[in-house]
């Protein structure tokens, strides 16, 4: 199998930018002219690599971007990127110099850290842009829909205040014909036309995330934003059958020893697994539980060598994990040939016929794909495909 790898580390993640665009403009594909996309790129891109996503998903056709903190629209500013960077929430006031700084957008819900944004953008010789979120049933963040019109009517006037959005969030956007979802939405329209009919300012009115975009076209209103579906990962099976998608994100390894141990011989931390018989070779990689595969996942997980599966054996390192092969027997422990030392190792990813998704393990861990991938982020290399 012919990859790139880094030299300093025989483990990385590896990045398909074309799957990635070809991703991003089949969501584009989906909206309307003139309805805009928001790329959510919080968590470094989900794991992906958040500068050279962004870049790629721009030249794709997205049109705005957003980022769960203000320490990651700094870093897309300083890389040198200048499309509207959105702040999914509302940071602490020390942040808000840095935020008219950069002209990073924030998620606006208290009237405190609003006139405290105008007063500072007004002192800089700015106006301050940000989006109005909105408490509709989720209880995460947003001022309560009740409250929207007061909050509106106590900041509006200030002069270094502009408003380029109001926005809430689903909850249920994943179900068909769902109840609660039908209660936002209406909650959510609701305080748009309040707004709108005291004469003020709503900006850009979104509110689909990813399922929504597929789901509910008929809330796609001015802007759409899309997160894990850009990576090539379903938020839902109910969105699966609507869209196709490809994954973007591989996570590879190299042998770094392959030896033949006695029968009886434990393997890794507290003897978990044992070698049950002659001419099984076990085989190390340098990917542990500090690059984002978990502990949990020992004795309970494949690896993918030379276009076979292999069982992951002992306990999962911080740094490391062993697997064995069975070069006798090619149902139990595939492939039958040996690995050598640098052979190329497939932890999430293709190789020949075989494949093993994030899917597949968020259900070994259970959990979500999207916490796969933004954990494997952490501290493996990228290598940009």
């Amino acid at each position: 199998m012919a990859v790139q790898s880094p030299a300093s580390r025989w483990a990385w993640v590896e990045i398909d930018l074309s799957a990635l665009k070809r991703n991003t403009r089949k969501f584009k594909a989906l909206l309307e002219p003139g309805v805009k996309m928001m790329c959510v790129v919080k968590s470094d891109a989900y794991g992906h690599g958040a500068e050279r996503c962004v870049r790629a998903m721009h030249s794709a056709g997205a049109d705005q971007f957003a980022v769960a903190t203000v320490e990651e629209g700094v870093r897309l500013r300083e890389a040198g990127i200048e499309w509207p960077i959105l702040m999914l929430s509302e940071p602490p006031m020390d942040c808000i110099q840095t935020l008219v700084d950069y002209d990073i957008m924030p998620s606006v819900y208290t009237s405190e850290f609003a006139l405290a944004l105008g007063e500072c953008a007004a002192a800089s010789g700015k106006v301050a842009r940000y989006h109005l979120a909105v408490d509709t049933g989720m209880t995460r963040i947003g001022v309560r829909r009740e409250d929207v019109l007061e909050l509106r009517r106590t900041i509006d006037f200030h002069r270094g205040l502009e408003c380029a959005g109001m926005f809430t969030h689903f909850a249920t956007a994943d179900a068909i014909d769902d109840w609660d979802f039908a209660l936002q939405l209406n909650r959510f329209n609701e305080a748009v036309a309040a707004v709108r009919e005291a004469g003020l300012e709503t900006g850009l009115v979104h509110c689909d995330n990813t399922p929504g975009t597929v789901l509910h076209p008929e809330c796609h209103y001015d802007m759409c934003r899309v997160g894990i579906g850009l990576y090539g990962l379903q938020p839902a099976e109910t969105t699966a059958p609507r869209i196709q998608l490809e994954p973007v994100m591989s996570v590879r390894g190299r042998v770094t020893r392959a030896i033949y141990p006695n029968v009886g011989d434990g393997v890794g931390y507290g003897l978990t697994w044992r070698v049950p018989k002659q001419n099984m070779q076990v085989a190390t990689v340098p990917i542990g539980y500090a690059d984002g595969l978990a502990r949990t996942l020992s004795n309970n997980m494949d690896v993918i060598v030379n276009g076979s599966r292999c069982r992951q054996v002992g306990r999962i390192c911080m740094d490391q994990f062993m697997f064995a092969v069975d070069v006798n027997n090619a149902r139990a422990y595939r492939p039958a040939k040996p690995v050598e030392m640098g052979d190329v190792v497939t932890v999430i990813g293709r190789d020949g016929d075989e494949e093993i998704t994030a899917d597949e393990m968020a259900k070994l861990r259970d959990t979500i794909n999207y916490e796969v991938v933004c954990d494997f982020g952490m501290r493996l290399e990228k290598v940009y495909v």
